[in-house]
């Protein structure tokens, strides 16, 4: 446990020392949803209607911009092989890179989004709903970028790759993270959501090592 505690508490230095990529996430989210009511128009009943949906769409691609160096830069220096004999499961070194994205990317888009949710008009009363989907939403963001960043790592065109792999197994989670906010009964999509979580919580770290393992064999 120590072993892995020292792993997230490495993750954090290294995103404070290159914060820039968080940092443009972060930019990223706010400056595109921002773009909508310059396109759409500023009528609150419209602004209102979609807001959910923006946030959603506009969160899940904020999440993706940190991806390429979550696995890659490590692999690049030499670190991922040190870390991969440092006594910890591949699985353990992939959970915890995971945390550290959520941490310092998924954690900064979940309390951003309320003030950029309210600058879109979202009815105050939605709001809670809106990021008690996002909670799950961007856990899920994690387990499955950090998944599809160690499968495309060392790939030819992997930059290209990682988007294309993790946006249709994002997908079911934007539509029920989306639905959830507006339906007038949300426990279904809330519990589609939570189970998402339940499958890519044990899974996404299983594959990610696996996909490690044979990067750096």
């Amino acid at each position: 446990m120590s072993r892995f505690i020292a792993l997230i508490r490495r993750e954090l230095i290294l995103a404070m020392r290159h914060a820039g990529d968080s940092v443009a996430a972060l930019l990223f989210f706010v400056i595109a949803a921002s773009l909508f009511p310059f396109a759409l128009g500023p009528s609150p009943q419209v602004l209102a209607g979609i807001t959910p949906g923006v946030i959603w769409v506009v969160a899940l691609l904020a999440a993706l911009l940190p991806l390429n160096r979550l696995f890659g830069a490590d692999f690049e220096d030499g670190a991922l092989d040190q870390l991969m004999v440092s006594g910890l499961p591949a699985s353990a070194v992939a959970l915890g890179k995971m945390i550290g994205h959520w941490l310092t990317t998924g954690l900064p888009l979940l309390i951003i989004a309320g003030p950029v949710a309210v600058m879109l008009r979202l009815d105050p009363v939605l709001l809670p709903r809106l990021l008690l989907t996002l909670l799950p939403g961007t856990i899920l963001f994690s387990l499955v970028g950090g998944m599809s960043a160690a499968i495309t790592l060392g790939a030819r065109g992997g930059t290209v790759l990682l988007p294309l792999v993790a946006l249709p197994l994002m997908i079911p989670a934007l539509i029920f993270g989306a639905a959830g906010v507006i339906a007038p009964h949300p426990v279904a999509e809330f519990a589609m959501l939570f189970g998402l979580l339940a499958l890519f919580l044990p899974l996404a770290p299983l594959a990610a090592g696996a996909a490690l393992r044979a990067a750096v064999s």
